[in-house]
């Protein structure tokens, strides 16, 4: 089965096909066309420029995945593209776009989910069968995510940034002391050359049991030692120690509540994915930490990190395969939600959490009267 994908959730224009087999969804050609030149005199992503980039761009690399393979679209057996969340422009041409071509060539057109292409990228990365369950870790510029992914369309929502994503403060970080954007790799670059344990930076939520995120405090204490330290500009090696304890402090964070994650789900998977795995330190850490725990870790590839159309095409295809009803793609949805619903989503990683911690309790010290639940009552720790 061939499904012919498309994403323009934010400012990359991909196209890909991919193609099903009994062992995996292989990715047959992919194009992407980048928009960081034409947006980082602005220091951020411009949605009309965006937009207008993706209405020039995507005409050309349809057909031009299409001759790299050396097939026709009647070769292809569905359509896919992102509805949702990004930007409503941007995802609006790409929508459009997909379903048009769908009609034009009597095939379905099916909806997906962005985040759910990063969550399953890793597997498609590495030619691996998804795998449930696991946990998944999605950290980009938009989402820092943890996910109990128990089937498809079956996901928990664990843990979540309550305010900046990672790849967001990044680039807020890399603004404040004049880097250019994106900001995570000018960051990286600068730590290279820097002691990452100079400044003690703050770490978020330290408590063990607390899967949320939080940056914003991380970078207000850098622009207090920032702006608080006229060295900074004049000496730049204190520049890049303080690069070096942001990524640090960011690094530590993510694969902290990564590794906790799999433990209270009691799974043996981990998949990570996301612009921010780009980076080094973060992928090392990652490995020796899971190594170290037993955990059976599955990373997206540099190429598969950042938003591309081999993810959403591998969705469809996967879901197809397996029998699972897609999304018709009827519209976009800027907000869409990887999850069923917002409180039924709270009330199963309530419930999730309770029964992990219930059950650790009870494989210490036996079952006591106070860990006994009455039928319909929620026991709250």
């Amino acid at each position: 089965m061939r499904v012919l994908g498309i994403e323009t959730s934010c400012d990359e224009t991909a196209v890909a096909l991919v193609e099903t087999n009994p062992w995996s969804t292989d990715i047959l050609a992919q194009v992407i066309s980048s928009q960081i030149e034409l947006h980082r005199p602005y220091g951020g992503v411009v949605p009309e420029m965006a937009t207008r980039e993706h209405l020039r761009n995507l005409p050309l690399l349809v057909p031009q995945v299409m001759k790299e393979v050396n097939l026709s679209l009647d070769a292809i057996d569905a359509v896919a593209a992102t509805e949702g969340p990004g930007l409503a422009s941007s995802l609006l041409i790409g929508h459009s776009y997909a379903r048009a071509l769908a009609i034009a060539l009597s095939k379905p057109m099916i909806g997906v989910n962005h985040l759910e292409g990063h969550l399953i990228s890793p597997f498609l990365a590495n030619r691996r069968a998804v795998e449930f369950p696991f946990v998944g870790l999605i950290a980009s510029g938009g989402h820092t995510l943890l996910v109990h992914a128990l089937g498809w369309d079956r996901y928990l929502k664990l843990g979540s940034t309550v305010d900046d994503a990672a790849g967001e403060a990044f680039d807020k970080v890399a603004k404040l002391i004049g880097l250019p954007y994106p900001g995570g790799p000018e960051i990286e670059k600068m730590a290279l050359k820097g002691n990452p344990e100079a400044f003690g930076l703050p770490r978020s939520f330290p408590e063990r049991d607390n899967l949320n995120f939080s940056f914003s405090g991380l970078k207000t204490a850098v622009r207090f030692f920032y702006e608080k330290s006229p060295q900074m500009q004049t000496e730049p090696e204190w520049a890049y120690d303080l690069c070096a304890s942001f990524q640090k402090a960011v690094v530590d964070v993510l694969v902290r509540k990564a590794v906790a994650a799999v433990a209270q789900s009691r799974v043996e998977r981990l998949a990570v994915s996301g612009g921010v795995l780009c980076n080094k330190m973060l992928r090392e850490e990652l490995e020796f930490t899971c190594y170290e725990a037993g955990i059976d870790l599955v990373l997206a590839d540099a190429a598969s990190c950042t938003d591309n159309a081999g993810m959403i095409a591998g969705v469809a295809a996967e879901k197809l395969a397996a029998g699972v009803e897609p999304r018709c793609g009827d519209d976009i949805n800027p907000n869409l939600s990887l999850f069923a619903s917002s409180e039924a989503d709270g009330d199963a990683a309530r419930g999730l959490s309770a029964a992990i911690k219930l059950k650790n309790r009870q494989a210490k010290k036996g079952l006591q009267e106070e860990d006994v639940v009455a039928p319909g009552e929620v026991e709250v720790w």
